[in-house]
């Protein structure tokens, strides 16, 4: 028994004329009855009472049809499901994010791929930059949200979004009625800081910015998550240089002011393991493109 002769032997039940059947199935009638003739034989029973005036289904023959249609029905399902995952439209996403996606990039993000790709399951994750890069090589997870990690073979990230830094103020504080600041304006001014261990690319960007306008920092605490440095911001213990994503966490007490010689701005990228190929993976990828960041260089936003 094979497909072929399945899905002739569906034909002929459904139209029980050897002529119409033949035309529905694009072969010539002599063909179909050899068809016919080979499952009858393969099956050991008879499908069809033959005569010069009729064509029925013998009692084997009803039996087999319903059996027949599932099995055609499944192959067709197996077909289309093994053609959507290799096309990227369905299966399942293993996707890791670190927490400030989570006010923007990653809810605009998965709008977009769902929008083209509403089958595909997503696992989310949230990780650090540090937790995404040892799980993309190690291939727990397909694909990850992070900002650049240096020093790590085999993966690749390509950019989505580029944020300026600004500066986080208390509301109370004298320099919040500013619209805008200099780095000199924050000579003696107690600031908190990104650790260089575990914040290693905001730590160099603030460091390098802050030495290239010739302030040594007042840096009074330390943390890794920005909405943790938000939050010692609030509750006045000083200033930070935070990107511009911490205006979206509101954060009450606490304002975000322009920063004109700020740091250089950091990434948001996609993070892939280096020559993917799979469909869903790539599919993400072209999303996170059109996400469309502003690139480096331009006019940093207003302040929240």
């Amino acid at each position: 028994m094979d497909i072929v002769g399945l899905r002739s032997f569906v034909v002929l039940a459904e139209d029980l004329h050897f002529g119409r059947a033949a035309g529905r199935l694009g072969i010539a009638q002599p063909h179909l009855s050899r068809r016919i003739r080979d499952l009858e034989k393969d099956l050991g029973a008879v499908l069809f009472e033959r005569t010069q005036r009729r064509v029925a289904l013998t009692r084997a023959g009803t039996a087999l049809l319903a059996r027949a249609r599932r099995l055609l029905d499944d192959l067709r399902r197996a077909g289309d499901e093994t053609r959507a995952i290799a096309e990227g439209k369905s299966g399942r996403l293993r996707i890791g994010f670190i927490h400030s996606a989570t006010y923007g990039t990653l809810p605009e993000l998965l709008r977009l791929f769902s929008r083209d790709h509403p089958q595909v399951g997503l696992d989310l994750a949230e990780m650090t930059m540090a937790e995404q890069a040892a799980a993309l090589a190690a291939g727990d997870i397909d694909v990850g949200i992070l900002r650049p990690v240096a020093g790590v073979d085999g993966l690749c990230f390509e950019t989505i979004r580029r944020e300026h830094f600004l500066l986080a103020v208390p509301e109370d504080m004298t320099l919040s009625a500013r619209p805008r600041v200099s780095l000199r304006d924050l000579v003696t001014t107690p600031m908190i800081g990104f650790p260089r261990l575990t914040s290693p690319l905001f730590h160099a960007r603030i460091t390098g910015a802050l030495d290239r306008a010739g302030v040594t920092p007042v840096i009074v605490q330390e943390a890794t998550q920005i909405h943790t440095v938000v939050g010692l911001v609030s509750a006045g213990l000083g200033v930070a240089l935070v990107p511009e994503v911490a205006a979206r966490l509101g954060v009450k007490g606490v304002r975000f002011l322009v920063v004109s010689d700020g740091p250089e701005p950091v990434e948001v990228c996609i993070g892939t393991r280096r020559g993917e190929t799979s469909p869903a993976v790539l599919a993400f990828a072209r999303a996170g493109a059109q996400l469309g960041g502003g690139p480096a260089g331009e006019s940093p936003p207003a302040p929240a």
